[in-house]
């Protein structure tokens, strides 16, 4: 027997309303290709196009043949939809007449919690892939010895340095994901870091430096030596594609129980699509 008290399209979409507000990594990134994708397994195309040749054409010769058109090299890279995350759990009978008001609402709240963990540290973990290092490893910042308050700016600078001569244009927004033991040396050493708008505090961001957007995320990959290591990514909002089109839910009440419960799944998937777009900053600290 459903559970009558629980309407699933509205439960379904009030998780993706808190989802989206709760992101962090999933949050800065490009979702132009969700479009109607509602299997599991299904692929997202995204075209690379490559960049024309520009010729200089000078006025003697404005009426002489161009030659034959350029063929410009373009290939696809394809974003599997693969990731699935459930949840299932239930509300005794009893226990919710003795719970204070809420209770309900109070579990929606944890599960979206959850949900957005899973989705965050999915896409963190895309600094440890070996596709990013082999594509792009020679904009993989190198391990600090110590991240020390006057090297941190260095490797941020250096970092956007990278990007620059990428040919990523010198105005476009920057997003920096740190940890809050990264936060807390960076804050340091620019004392002049923008935290006072209360509005920056969506999505986790908590400052600005020049045009990079500084978030904190407890999510943020590290190296397997013993987290000693944060892999920090600083990127363009173009670097990562994020897909997520099915949030399902589905209550239910237990034969054996006196109790309501309901069952979830999200499917989602996400992949570095421009890694000249996305730098990792490799933090050691001793």
């Amino acid at each position: 027997m459903a559970y009558t008290n629980l309407q699933p399209t509205i439960f379904a979409e009030e998780i993706n309303r808190d989802l989206e507000r709760l992101l962090v990594f999933a949050d800065g990134v490009d979702r132009r290709y969700e479009g109607d994708v509602k299997r599991q397994g299904d692929e997202v195309k995204i075209p690379a196009i490559g960049r024309p040749t520009v010729s200089t054409i000078t006025v003697a010769n404005r009426n002489s043949s161009i030659g034959t058109p350029e063929i410009l090299e373009s290939t696809s890279i394809y974003l599997k939809i693969d990731q699935i995350r459930s949840v299932n759990y239930m509300i005794g009978d009893i226990d919710e007449q003795f719970a204070i008001p809420g209770i309900k609402e109070g579990y929606r709240k944890e599960t979206v919690q959850a949900l957005a963990n899973e989705v965050d540290t999915y896409i963190a973990k895309l600094a440890q892939g070996t596709d990013l290092a082999s594509l792009q490893s020679s904009s993989v910042i190198p391990l600090v010895s110590q991240a020390t308050s006057a090297g941190i700016l260095n490797q941020i600078d250096a970092g956007i340095k990278e990007l620059w001569e990428n040919d990523v244009p010198f105005n476009e927004e920057l997003e920096l994901i740190v940890t809050p033991r990264a936060f807390m040396i960076l804050k340091q050493a620019y004392v002049n870091i923008d935290t006072n708008n209360s509005s920056m505090l969506e999505h986790g961001k908590i400052g600005q430096y020049g045009n990079v957007s500084v978030k904190v995320s407890n999510n943020v990959a590290t190296l397997s030596d013993a987290g000693a290591t944060d892999l920090c990514m600083l990127r363009t909002k173009r670097a990562i594609s994020y897909v997520h089109p099915v949030t399902h839910v589905e209550p239910y009440r237990p034969d054996d129980y006196y109790a309501d419960a309901l069952k979830s799944f999200i499917l989602f998937g996400a992949k570095v699509v421009r890694p000249k777009e996305i730098i990792v900053l490799n933090w050691k600290y001793e």
